[in-house]
């Protein structure tokens, strides 16, 4: 039987896009799978080596920000989807660097919806376009209040202003075109192939070498955390029965001070490497808070639990417990990813431990 769709997933050998493809290639043998991904830092082909020779599963190296790659690759394959994960997605990069997230998350975007309008042009009823994005679009909450879908738009890093405006051009490629499109934002992630710049995969590390834990301020910042897993299910679901036009927040309602996580995490990790409790704690050191830091994000999911059935599967203590297990196994993974350019970034934004 041939293949039913042929899918192109943007980003695909990142956290979350990995997750996603390694989802689709194994739910969906009738789907052929092609992942694009520049291969920068946070793009890890590693992450995919139990799928890669699957007969479903393709990859392409191309970046987003060109447009005769991607205007040759929308010619030459025949999409029915485009699940575009590929992002730029670290604040404290994109302080530093704005411009490189203007590039791959607004260019990038319109560049993949420029061919989408294109080669879908006839058939537009047929195609899909979702983009996956993020909560931090919607700025900071108070001690109370959640962000729901008709949240008005204020984003406070470079960062979250050039995913805001992808956002905007979806949509207004879907008003303007008639392209069928759909959107996300989610909170935060956590799991399994996570770059060790962020939060939880940081820490593990740093734990697992005596090395200080950095925490921004007085690490009173409130996320909502969400296993990875958990989001690439949900991407599932609004990619197959979502409608139109629509947009889901997809949230763990899971909130957590930073300090308080970390914390956890440390005794987690006291337990697995079988270290008096206590004494992972006594790594944590306060750094420097980084401007614009927001102080609260919190994710009400009830419009995608109710319409499209989706909840969260693992309670927060479990899925973390999981997350340290998986690091804890893959030290050669982690050593990779942490070499060369990896050390140099984290000596430069961490220098004031």
């Amino acid at each position: 039987m041939g293949l039913s769709k042929k899918i192109l997933v943007t980003g695909g050998a990142g956290f979350i896009g990995s997750h996603v493809v390694r989802r689709f290639v194994n739910n969906y043998p009738q789907y052929e799978i092609v992942n694009l991904d520049k291969l920068t830092y946070a793009g890890n082909l590693a992450n995919l080596t139990d799928i890669e020779e699957k007969p479903n599963y393709r990859f392409v190296k191309a970046d987003i920000t060109n447009v005769i790659e991607i205007s040759d690759l929308f010619k030459n394959e025949d999409f029915d989807a485009v699940i575009h994960l590929a992002a730029e997605s670290h604040v404290d990069r994109s302080i530093s660097d704005p411009t490189a997230f203007v590039m791959t998350n607004v260019i990038g975007t319109v560049n993949l919806l420029n061919a989408a309008r294109e080669f879908w042009k006839d058939d537009y009823a047929t195609k899909r376009f979702y983009h996956v994005s993020t909560d931090e679009v919607y700025g900071a909450l108070g001690d109370t209040g959640m962000f729901i879908e008709t949240t008005s738009y204020d984003p406070h890093s470079p960062y979250s202003a050039s995913k805001a405006s992808s956002d905007h051009f979806v949509r207004a490629y879907h008003d303007t075109y008639g392209i069928d499109i759909v959107i996300s934002n989610c909170s935060n992630n956590y799991g399994s192939h996570h770059f060790p710049e962020k939060l939880i995969p940081l820490a593990i590390n740093n734990i697992k070498n005596n090395q200080p834990v950095p925490v921004y301020g007085k690490g009173e910042n409130v996320r909502d955390w969400l296993w990875v897993e958990d989001h690439a299910r949900a991407i599932d679901v609004i990619f197959h029965e979502a409608k139109a036009g629509e947009t889901y927040n997809i949230g763990g309602h899971n909130e957590w001070k930073n300090i308080d996580l970390i914390h956890l995490l440390c005794n987690i990790m006291d337990k697995k490497l079988g270290r008096e409790v206590g004494t992972s704690a006594k790594l944590i050191t306060f750094v420097t808070d980084r401007a614009g830091h927001d102080l609260r994000y919190a994710i009400d999911s009830s419009k995608l639990q109710n319409k499209l059935n989706w909840v969260p599967s693992l309670q927060f203590e479990e899925g973390l417990t999981k997350t340290v297990e998986w690091y804890l196994e893959n030290e050669e993974w982690l050593n990779n990813v942490t070499s060369g350019n990896y050390q140099t970034y984290y000596n430069t934004q961490y220098n004031n431990i």
